[in-house]
Order: structure tokens, then C-alpha cells, then sequence
């Protein structure tokens, strides 16, 4: 197994992604393809600790920076390094690509090189964000901005395979995000899904609000890329405030300073489960191949957990998985909707 690393994505590549991978390859032992500028890479491997995974550097000329078109790997910069990714994966030379650059860029790449699962209509981007007993996995947050029925119920099948084989959620529950419970409620999208969610052969458990995907009452929650990506963008924001707040109150008086400093041990664990960096980056799932996105602020320890992950979506083989869950999706769909139905519910 060997994952291809973009080391020129991010606000701190390629410093940080080389710290990072160095540290994935040194604890997780995993060989890496650490993919960018020749000299500028190697600049900052050189003098660093040797790792017990391999790591082999393949040249990239180009880069995409966060403020190019997603489109510049495929049209203006064919030497990207986040494209060369992608084609190690095409090529069966790496097994999954991470990377922390432009998000938009990533996608396109994965999706235009490694292409789509059969029977996939469109990739989402999952989140894993922490809840109340563990942690939960939301889809779509941004690939798609739009979604139709059958995208949502495909997500579904998708989420599911991710929480079950990556996370090792034995049976997730899939809940479907609505601003309210009843079958009845919601926007037009939700409840024709409601209606067919029945056919995923998912342990799909109804309609969920936004307080669900952090009470732990779901572990898979399913919504459109618009919505997703508001939801995602205010927790990663609420996150930080607490934070912040928290880290000021603690600071006022010399007495509350002392109470940091003993309480400080279950702030780092909470720290823990709340900081995106430790939870590695969003699988993009539907295409042919591991694909990891990282935030852009990404430091070494973000890496780390984003080859982490990306190790274990490969161990996993879950595109492998996804296919075949997608075509006993698209089965049930044939045996349990009449010839009337199937149409109307396909072409929403």
C-alpha cells in the first residue's frame, strides 16, 4: 500500500505536509509518494529523521493555489501536483491521494482522473465531526450544491459504508436532514427521499434535525452540499469560539488560572475531540480510489491523521465496497419500485 501525498497543498505546504507525512510514515509505517517541487521538497527532507515506511518523491512542476479555478488542474496546469495524485491512483501506483489544497481543485482532479463508481451519479464529501458518544458522519458538505433524490439515497449507501468500515460502527444508523422529524416535514427534496429511503438496505432511522448530528442519535446524516457545508462551516466556527472563550474565562483571575492548570488534562482531551486536525480530512466517496481533502490550514499533525485515514479507507478497499452496495442499491430499486414509479423518482 502506498498513498500519494500532494506535499504543495495547503496554506503551510510544503513544510507541514512533509512534517506530517514524515510522521505518518514513521508511527503508521506506511510508504509514501510525496508528490511536488523536486528541490522545494527536498529542502525540507533534507536533515529530517529517516522514516520506516519508504518514502519516494515524484516530481510535480506545477501547483494550484486557493485562489485558482478548481478547473486549473485540468486545463491550465496539466503538471499539478494535485493531478499527479490522482494519476498515481488511475495508475495503480498509489492506493489513495491526500491532499490540503484547493478543495474544488481536489475534486475535480479525482473526479475527471479516477472517475466515478458505476452506478455513482455524483461524489460527496463526507465530514466526520465528533458527537456526544462518539462521532458522525456528514455527507454531502459541498461537492454539490444541488442533490436529487436518487444523489441523496446513493449518499446514503455511501455514508453507511464509510461509518461502518473506516470507523467501525457495527450497524450505523442514517438519518436524513430535515427541520423536522415527521415524515411530512422539510423541503420538497426530503420528502420525496423519505419516501424511497426504504430501498437503500440502510438501517435508515427517519427524518433528523441539526441537533442530531451531534447528540449522537445518528451516526450517518445525509443532506445536499449546500446545507452540508453551512452545517460544517458553523461548527468548525462555533469550535473555535468556544475555544477562544473558554481559554479567556480560564485567564482572568489568578484563581481561575489555577483551575486551568489542574482541570488541564481533560482540556486537552476535549481539545481532542473537537480540533478538525485530529479527525484527518473529508473522503471524497464515488470515485474509483481513496481520495482524502484536508482543511487548508492544515498543520503536520492534520496530516498525519489525513494519511492515517487514508490508510484505512484503503485497508477497508471501500470504493471496492461502495460498488458493490451501489449495485445492490440500483437492484432493489428495479425489484421494489413499480415500472410507474421509477422513472419520476430517477429523473428528480
Amino acid at each position: 500500500m502506498r498513498i500519494a501525498v500532494d506535499a504543495m497543498g495547503g496554506d503551510y505546504a510544503p513544510g507541514a505536509i512533509v512534517a506530517g507525512a514524515l510522521q505518518a510514515a514513521n508511527v503508521l509505517a506506511v510508504d509514501l509518494l510525496l508528490v511536488g517541487d523536486r528541490d522545494l521538497v527536498s529542502a525540507e527532507l533534507a536533515g529530517r529523521t529517516p522514516a520506516l515506511g519508504s518514502i519516494e518523491l515524484v516530481h510535480a512542476s506545477e501547483w494550484v493555489e486557493m485562489d485558482e479555478p478548481a478547473t486549473t488542474p485540468m486545463r491550465r496546469k496539466p503538471e499539478a501536483s494535485v493531478r499527479v495524485c490522482a494519476e498515481l491512483v488511475r495508475d495503480d501506483m498509489a492506493s489513495a491521494m491526500v491532499s490540503a489544497g484547493n478543495t474544488g481543485a481536489t475534486m475535480i482532479a479525482a473526479k475527471m482522473i479516477l472517475g466515478t463508481i458505476a452506478g455513482v451519479d455524483r461524489p460527496a464529501l463526507a465530514a466526520v465531526l465528533p458527537n456526544r458518544t462518539g462521532r458522525t458522519v456528514l455527507l454531502d458538505v459541498g461537492a454539490n450544491v444541488d442533490s436529487r433524490p436518487r444523489q441523496l439515497r446513493e449518499f446514503a449507501v455511501m455514508g453507511h459504508s464509510y461509518a461502518q468500515e473506516v470507523l467501525g460502527t457495527p450497524s450505523p444508523r442514517v438519518g436524513l436532514l430535515s427541520i423536522g422529524e415527521e415524515e411530512e416535514k422539510g423541503s420538497d427534496l426530503t420528502r420525496k427521499v423519505y419516501q424511497v429511503m426504504e430501498t437503500t438496505g440502510v438501517n435508515f432511522v427517519g427524518n433528523v434535525e441539526g441537533r442530531d448530528v451531534f447528540n449522537g442519535h445518528a451516526d450517518v446524516v445525509v443532506c445536499d452540499g449546500f446545507v452540508g457545508n453551512v452545517l460544517l462551516k458553523g461548527a468548525e466556527s462555533i469550535a473555535e469560539l468556544m475555544g477562544k472563550m473558554l481559554r479567556e474565562e480560564l485567564t482572568r483571575t489568578w484563581r481561575d488560572r489555577v483551575a486551568a492548570w489542574l482541570a488541564d488534562p481533560a482540556l486537552q482531551r476535549l481539545r481532542r475531540r473537537t480540533d478538525y486536525r485530529e479527525y484527518g480530512g473529508a473522503p471524497l466517496l464515488g470515485v474509483n480510489g481513496g481520495c482524502l481533502i484536508g482543511h487548508g490550514r492544515s498543520n503536520a499533525r492534520a496530516v498525519f491523521n489525513m494519511v492515517r485515514r487514508a490508510q484505512e479507507f484503503s485497508e477497508a478497499d471501500l470504493h471496492n465496497r461502495i460498488a458493490s452496495r451501489i449495485a445492490d442499491l440500483h437492484l432493489q430499486e428495479e425489484r421494489l419500485l413499480s415500472p410507474e414509479r421509477l422513472p419520476e423518482v430517477s429523473a428528480e
